[in-house]
């Protein structure tokens, strides 16, 4: 696909299993077959927050995301801490300039050669604008059995259509429903903060649900506990970030 007709497709999807499929299959044309896109919204100083509240989407290996997730390798990936830091597109160079240099530390060091041993050397970085301080996403392209010579050669040609188009998928998966297996709220637990965010009472949301209000408090718990917060109108809050509030039934 060009890029009107791509950009035309991705407004349309209406799921992040389309949207991802999508834009793997697009990327892969450019050379990166290996993605990993990463968006938190409780980002501190110290802190990416809790990585159950990730939103991750790759087409990466199990085993690598496992290495490099799982057990917090990515928290010292020199491409990270740039992304951080910056916003735009970066090229993978930076990390062959650090080696040259001798300036990466102990950790940065363990991830270069984490990623190197899974043929994860060559690419480039994309950070997308951040709407708040505690908000940052970014995607990592991957080109697996090529030069980085080479894909800068492709990025020097067609860079600015791939900016564009991972900074209106980025923009497009904000829109769209994501939750963990551990975060997903059932639809009673969604319906009942829905009247919550309505401002219902407790009373009121057993009467429009056909409940009692012990139903309706139990619900509220659970989906208290699924978002792993403390108070109801944090739990609010939290589903309408991640998009699990107002949902259309399939």
């Amino acid at each position: 696909m060009n890029l009107n007709e791509y950009l035309n497709q991705l407004s349309y999807v209406k799921t992040l299993e389309e949207l991802w499929d999508a834009h793997c299959k697009q990327m892969a044309k450019y050379g990166f077959e290996r993605l990993l896109y990463g968006y938190t919204r409780y980002r501190t100083e110290t802190s990416l927050g809790d990585p159950e509240d990730f939103v991750i989407l790759t087409n990466h290996c199990k085993e690598y995301m496992d290495g490099f997730l799982r057990d917090g390798l990515y928290f010292h990936a020199p491409m990270l801490k740039w992304a951080l830091n910056n916003e735009g597109a970066a090229s993978w160079r930076m990390i062959s300039d650090m080696v040259s240099s001798g300036t990466m530390t102990k950790e940065e060091r363990k991830v270069f050669e984490f990623n190197k041993s899974k043929g994860i050397s060559v690419g480039y970085t994309i950070s997308f604008n951040s709407v708040s301080m505690r908000s940052k996403g970014a995607i990592s392209l991957a080109a697996l059995n090529r030069s980085q010579e080479e894909i800068d050669t492709m990025w020097a040609e067609h860079g600015d259509n791939i900016l564009l188009m991972n900074n209106v998928a980025h923009l497009k998966i904000l829109t769209l429903p994501y939750n963990t297996p551990n975060r997903a709220l059932t639809k009673r637990q969604r319906e009942a903060l829905e009247w919550v965010g309505d401002g219902k009472t407790t009373q009121d949301i057993a009467l429009l649900m056909g409940l009692t209000s012990a139903t309706v408090e139990k619900h509220l718990r659970l989906a208290r506990e699924a978002l792993s917060v403390e108070t109801t109108a944090q739990a609010v809050l939290k589903a309408s970030l991640q998009n699990q509030m107002f949902v259309m039934e399939a």
